[in-house]
């Protein structure tokens, strides 16, 4: 598929890349924005899987710079780290932590770049690399959420917001009931700008209230019984019977009379000298190290060992030949430049 043809068919893919964003997710966090306003009041937040950047982009086009452009003081400036196994190319105002999101190591420098104060917000727009099983695929997801509860477990702040893609199957009541221990409100909220097609939605966890006396390291084994509780109900209610606690409001987000992420926008051919053919725009930061970097290496490496391998019988004698008779002619020519041949 070329890249208009990409453009075409996704109208968010092709905005991202004329407003500068590095992904067209950074919608999803601007429309989950216009109906929460999450971040009012924020000045410490913590993007967990945070390449390529797009919603670390959103924070600091929300938070940082308009603070830089009013003056305010470097104390008092709003702090932003972002967090992922890969690298980013760098972002305006926020720090960057390479490293794993479940390193307990990784959440203190975080306490550290906040000078010991707690996160107001911490977002998640992080997935694993799906299977196409799509009962893994969302078990996968609901525990990368869950290790983002146990990061909001060490450092949100009470009262604060935590946001995370989540995948609706026909388990995620459960992960619902898990997070509603931790939090007052919690929305299942789904941007205009994620397809209708996709069972991609986002949590949005309202006024973090642990439970009474909670200690952080006890938090899978509150989580287990929290489940356990859930599956001796269903005994009498039937699988696909839940308690009241385990349904959340569910929320669409952005302006609905907005672009529809499932249909396909006829490209902008019109120009002041009439028509021309469509550029596409290069992406905003291309991956600076690729996951699929030493893959490529590695199977390109595996396709010229096989070559040397199998090569004919006799092609290296043949090469060697041919290098043979070049070098002969070579010096046939150089002599007879000079007058003499001997024969």
């Amino acid at each position: 598929m070329g890249k208009s043809s990409k453009d075409k068919r996704d109208i968010y893919y092709r905005k991202a890349k004329e407003e500068g964003w590095r992904a067209r997710s950074a919608f999803k966090l601007l429309q989950i924005d216009d109906s929460f306003d999450v971040f009012k009041d924020v000045k410490h937040v913590v993007d967990l899987c945070a390449a390529p950047g797009s919603w670390s982009q959103v924070i600091s086009r929300r938070l940082w710079i308009p603070a830089r452009d009013a003056g305010t003081a470097a104390e008092d400036m709003p702090k932003i780290v972002a967090i992922d196994l890969q690298p980013m190319a760098p972002i305006e105002g926020v720090v960057q932590i390479q490293g794993d999101i479940t390193s307990l190591a990784k959440v203190n420098e975080v306490l550290t770049h906040f000078e010991g104060k707690l996160a107001d917000l911490i977002v998640s727009d992080g997935a694993p690399d799906v299977t196409g099983l799509h009962d893994m695929d969302e078990f996968m997801q609901a525990q990368l959420i869950l290790a983002g509860l146990a990061v909001c477990a060490h450092i949100l702040r009470p009262g604060g917001t935590y946001i995370a893609k989540v995948f609706r199957g026909k388990d995620v009541a459960l992960l619902y009931a898990q997070l509603k221990m931790f939090f007052t409100q919690v929305t299942c909220a789904k941007p205009k700008s994620s397809r209708n097609s996709s069972v991609e939605a986002f949590v949005v966890c309202q006024d973090f209230r642990p439970p009474e006396g909670f200690d952080p390291k006890n938090l899978r084994v509150i989580l287990e019984e929290r489940a356990r509780g859930l599956l001796a109900d269903d005994v009498d209610l039937g699988l696909m019977s839940w308690p009241d606690e385990c349904v959340v409001p569910f929320v669409a987000c952005g302006d609905l009379n907005g672009y529809d992420a499932d249909m396909n926008y006829d490209l902008d051919f019109e120009s002041k000298v009439g028509h021309k053919p469509y550029v596409p725009l290069a992406p905003i930061a291309p991956p600076t190290e690729p996951p699929y970097k030493t893959a490529i290496a590695r199977e390109k490496a595996k396709k010229e060992a096989f070559a040397k391998a199998h090569e004919k019988p006799g092609k290296a004698r043949k090469k060697e030949l041919q290098a043979l008779k070049k070098k002969q002619e070579e010096e046939l020519a150089a002599r007879a430049a000079g007058g003499s041949i001997e024969l």
